[in-house]
């Protein structure tokens, strides 16, 4: 629809992120079945297809530019977020999708095969049974409650080297001032996100 490549493309622009028509083509189709299924199965609380534009495309966008790895998982990735929109703009980098819900399973698979995301490997299995042939160096998630919960759950899903982002809402200090000693913060970055409101943080830990 054109009123959603505008907003998006507005969007985007505000964060500073140059995309080719072929990404904005894909994001839109991607939005389009998010829209699509979530009337049927429930996908995600946001319902206003405007809203998801914000709150799921370029909040999931937003980290972009903090993205510096060789391959990454994104753990309970629910729709496929943050991860199908960073697949759609860096073609160049594997994503794995993990997911214990079978119908948020399903959306990723399907999303997979209708955009061609060949850089997109989805997982259906519970994070504390999956175990990789192959660490990653990069664990991202926005879904987990707490720092400490994220930790505990993937921690060995990832390289001793390797990097754990977590997208949250305010900086959460006392979570923070609970990190076990083997981790520490490396940085913490305040996201813009225009169309939503609030505070957006991605915290970057590592392995002491």
């Amino acid at each position: 629809m054109p009123q959603y490549r505008d907003l998006l493309e507005q969007q985007c622009q505000q964060i500073d992120l140059q995309l080719s028509d072929e990404q904005y083509g894909q994001l839109l189709k991607y939005h389009a079945l998010l829209v699509k299924w979530n009337k049927t199965f429930n996908l995600t609380a946001v319902r206003s297809p405007e809203e998801m534009i914000s709150r799921h495309l370029i909040d999931s966008l937003s980290v972009l530019p903090y993205i510096d790895v060789e391959r990454l998982i994104d753990v309970g990735s629910g729709p496929g977020l943050p991860g199908i929109p960073l697949a759609i703009c860096r073609p160049d980098l594997p994503i794995t999708l993990l997911d214990s819900n079978i119908k948020k399973s399903r959306f990723q698979f399907q999303a997979k095969a209708e955009l061609g995301l060949a850089n997109v490997e989805v997982i259906h299995e519970r994070v504390e049974k999956y175990t990789p042939e192959v660490l990653f160096d990069g664990v991202i998630s926005r879904a987990f409650a707490s720092l400490q919960d994220m930790l505990h759950w993937t921690t060995h899903l990832c390289a001793d080297e390797g990097i754990f982002l977590a997208m949250k809402g305010m900086y959460p200090v006392e979570e923070i001032e609970l990190l076990p000693e083997s981790i520490n913060l490396r940085q913490s970055v305040r996201l813009n996100v225009p169309g939503t409101e609030g505070e957006r943080h991605l915290l970057m830990l590592g392995r002491t």
